[in-house]
């Protein structure tokens, strides 16, 4: 586990360079000129998908985004993601869903379980005691991350945990997840749960505190 504060774009190329079985694990910022306080979020748009683009061209890598960022991204990387999951979620605004696309690795659904639907049917529950639950559909519903929600930090963009923990949960056995823009660290609190290696870089000093808080405390929970 390290926990990096820098510029990605200097940090990542050799951190995946001395890195066994690297993936890229990453909510990226959405380039739409918020202003956090030691950049703002706004690039040119070649410049942004392009600096997106090349961290497909380091390692395999799961990018969460919206849809037509994300085929932006195909185009700018000549690459195609391998599978694209819809995390779909109840808002007052016209965004009411973001795709996870998985680029370069394939995801396992049968290793994540999830209720199945139709709780209430006796059959499905005597189905659900025996296997622990479904196999992860391609479409997620978890709400988001609201300012009165248990997890909800000083970050403004916050992920979900149980949405991170599922992406995680889904790779193939002993990756090391690298999240470039790590924000709040919520990839590096799936990444204790889910019991896998996390490298995670962010170059805000004030949320690099706060991932390293909710790290720590996430794995002295584990631990105990």
């Amino acid at each position: 586990m390290r926990l990096l504060q820098g510029d990605c774009r200097e940090l990542l190329p050799g951190i995946i360079k001395e890195t066994e079985r690297p993936v890229i694990v990453t909510d990226p910022p959405f380039n739409v000129g918020y202003h956090y306080d030691t950049y703002g979020d706004r690039m040119d748009e070649t410049e942004y998908y392009g600096m997106l683009a090349g961290l497909l061209r380091l390692a395999p890598a799961v990018v969460i985004h919206y849809p037509e960022a994300l085929h932006r991204l195909s185009i700018a990387a000549g690459q195609a993601p391998e599978r694209v999951v819809s995390w779909v979620y109840p808002s007052n605004t016209r965004r009411q869903h973001r795709d996870i696309a998985f680029y370069g690795v394939a995801p396992d659904f049968t290793r994540v379980r999830q209720p199945y639907r139709n709780p209430g049917d006796m059959r499905v529950r005597e189905l659900a005691r025996r296997t622990g639950g479904a196999a992860l559909y391609d479409w997620w519903e978890v709400d988001q991350v609201k300012n009165v929600s248990r997890e909800k930090t000083a970050h403004p963009c916050q992920m979900p945990v149980e949405v991170m923990e599922r992406v995680v949960g889904v790779l193939p056995d002993g990756v090391t997840v690298i999240d470039p823009f790590m924000g709040s660290g919520t990839t590096g609190v799936a990444c204790v749960r889910r019991g896998v290696d996390f490298i995670g870089i962010e170059l805000d000093p004030a949320y690099h505190r706060i991932a390293e808080r909710r790290i720590g405390e996430e794995s002295c929970l584990i631990g105990s």
